[in-house]
């Protein structure tokens, strides 16, 4: 297929969350930057595809404009998987981790949803074969750090139907009360985003264990220290880490020394489904649940479900439990009974709502 333009667009949409939103941010964060790449080809097919953004999202944008798109339009693209490789050789001296690899996850994304489109197939019909038409989903709720805010929260989600509740509390007491709002029997997980030291996390594992989580997110800095995330596995609390590692290389890395007993890429942020079908080999080989992470609502988490469609070892999808103002996607018509259903149509199978796209697009 021979790409006739790239353009690059930021669409971002306020929501709400029940919180004060400040989460972990630097700034009070209430809105979804989306970084959206359209690619055409010389037929008039279409893609999209969605790079990180959160709070980076213009330099994210600045950097598919500079550095891509002159790699990428006028050029016959006939295998991604190999042009994904190459362009990661082409430009590695721009960074192999951070803006750089997520720029390459909006990309390729958006090549794959071309291809897949071009050939009148729903995406999971070109990443393998579909074990499953919807896939669970968890509800990840921000960082309240408000004793009595996020157990209400957690009891909504669960009336809602979601069967598992991921916190983003750092305070072993607001799990803890988080853990007597739902009941002993739901699992309950805690991203705390690096936010412990080690020698902290040793002594709260017991803790921990006796609140029986789930899973253990990122709870150290830096994330990619995987020595140390292997030490802290086995005491009764599962490990997890990866919304913050590029590239199939670096979760291999991970994966032999043994460091998580999970782990988590996300579609727009490490190389974009070519990467992600690396790694999902990788966990097969290593043995390792994935729990992909899945930001916003827009390509990126219906390439997430096309990815677990046919990754029938992912139990089940991240779903972000904010309310925006607008839906790219019709996410509320996939979601039943905490399971959200794959798309069927072409491509990525759904077709973004432009009135969503014009009200909320910024320059």
């Amino acid at each position: 297929m021979k790409i006739t333009r790239l353009d690059t667009y930021i669409v971002e949409i306020p929501f709400t969350d029940g919180g004060k939103g400040h989460d972990v941010t630097p700034t009070t964060w209430n809105t979804l930057e989306n970084v959206l790449v359209r690619i055409e080809d010389e037929c008039g097919n279409v893609g999209w595809g969605e790079a990180f953004g959160y709070f980076v999202a213009d330099a994210t944008r600045a950097l598919i404009q500079r550095l891509f798109m002159p790699l990428l339009v006028g050029r016959d693209v006939h295998d991604i998987a190999q042009w994904n490789l190459d362009t990661q050789l082409a430009l590695h001296l721009f960074g192999r981790y951070g803006v750089t690899t997520f720029a390459l996850s909006g990309v390729d994304m958006a090549l794959w949803d071309l291809k897949a489109r071009r050939e009148g197939v729903p995406l999971h019909r070109l990443l393998g074969e579909a074990t499953r038409t919807s896939i669970p989903a968890y509800a990840s709720l921000v960082r309240y750090g408000e004793n009595s805010v996020a157990p209400m929260i957690c009891q909504k989600a669960l009336e809602q139907g979601f069967k598992t509740i991921k916190l983003h509390e750092v305070s072993i007491d607001e799990i803890a009360r988080c853990r007597d709002a739902i009941g002993a029997d739901t699992p309950l997980a805690t991203d705390v985003n690096c936010a412990w030291k080690e020698e902290d996390v040793h002594t709260w594992l017991p803790r921990l264990a006796g609140l029986k989580l789930a899973w253990l997110e990122e709870p150290i800095f830096p994330p990619e220290d995987f020595a140390t995330l292997a030490s802290l596995r086995g005491a009764g609390v599962p490990i997890s880490a990866g919304e913050n590692w590029c590239t199939a290389y670096q979760f291999e890395q991970a994966l032999k020394k043994g460091a998580v007993d999970s782990i988590q890429p996300s579609v727009t942020k490490v190389g974009g489904i070519t990467e992600c079908l690396r790694i999902a080999e990788l966990a097969s080989l290593h043995d390792t649940v994935v729990l992909p992470h899945t930001p916003y609502f827009g390509p990126g988490l219906i390439a997430t479900l096309h990815l677990a469609a046919v990754q029938p070892t992912v139990p089940q999808v991240e779903y972000l439990y904010v309310q925006p103002q607008g839906w790219l996607y019709d996410v509320p018509g996939l979601l039943h009974d905490g399971e959200l259903s794959v798309p069927q149509g072409p491509g990525l199978g759904l077709d973004m709502d432009m009135n969503v796209f014009e009200r909320f697009q910024r320059n």
